[in-house]
């Protein structure tokens, strides 16, 4: 299954309102399905925003209420789905994303490894530990979260395990717009994979999000790419691309980790 139909669903968050969201995330990922993708993805905290004073009322164990209510979603429309959302793990909350088949099965969990200060995660979340790739049908796919963007160590480590593409919920500010199109094209050239991101839209709470979701192809070109407002897109990508670019430039063959 080299050939990979996306839709990249660039939600305006409301800040806090779990019910709203769900619905937003049931008639995208309809739609979604209707155009005959194989996945959607969603923004981070898709269903609830940054309303961290709140996690722990708002969050969810992997087995109850929000997650169990996306699994429903993902049979129903047979439609991968993926986002994050806010995880409860005993008395800890983790900024989490799932990644759901179509038939509901989860196939793993990312916890965001790197929390992002200025929106005060390190005060109110706690990080995870392990990075997260999967082997799905269309190949290696591996997960991060928003501010992990930043650290290319990730996505190098994704890359020389095997990762095709790389999967970014977000939900980066429009002040630093050029900082995240220039890094998920960056990401992209330097690990000759694609990568899959979607960011919010419009204003939640005090800040403005940067929209702008796109899919970057392993030789840096941009496959498809949103504007600044709320949108459903969507796009087919051939995974064989990733191959054919990492033979061309075998920049893994010529690493040399042992002076680095």
């Amino acid at each position: 299954m080299p050939k990979l139909s996306i839709s990249l669903a660039q939600m305006n968050i409301a800040l806090g309102d779990v019910n709203k969201n769900f619905r937003r995330m049931q008639e995208w990922s309809a739609e979604a399905a209707r155009r005959g993708s194989h996945l959607v993805v969603f923004p981070e905290l898709w269903s609830t925003g940054y309303a961290l004073e709140e996690a722990k009322e708002l969050a969810s164990t992997l087995n109850t209420a929000m997650f169990t209510q996306v699994i429903e979603v993902a049979q129903q429309e047979k439609i991968g789905i993926v986002g994050s959302i806010l995880e409860k793990r005993g008395v800890e909350v983790a900024n989490s994303a799932a990644f759901f088949a179509p038939n509901g099965r989860l196939m793993g969990v990312y916890r965001k490894i790197h929390l992002f200060g200025l929106f005060d995660e390190d005060k109110w979340l706690s990080p995870g530990n392990a990075s997260l790739s999967m082997d799905l049908p269309w190949g290696e796919t591996a997960l991060a979260i928003c501010y992990d963007l930043r650290f290319p160590e990730l996505f190098r480590h994704y890359a020389v395990n095997g990762a095709k593409m790389i999967i970014i919920p977000a939900e980066w500010p429009l002040a630093r717009l050029e900082h995240w199109r220039a890094l998920l094209v960056a990401r992209a050239i330097e690990n000759q994979c694609y990568i899959v991101a979607t960011n919010a839209a419009g204003e939640t709470g005090d800040t403005v999000f940067a929209g702008h979701s796109m899919i970057v192809d392993p030789w840096g070109k941009i496959v498809i790419e949103a504007g600044e407002d709320p949108l459903l897109l969507t796009a087919e990508i051939d995974l064989d691309l990733v191959d054919d670019v990492r033979q061309r430039i075998p920049v893994f063959d010529d690493r040399r980790p042992d002076l680095y």
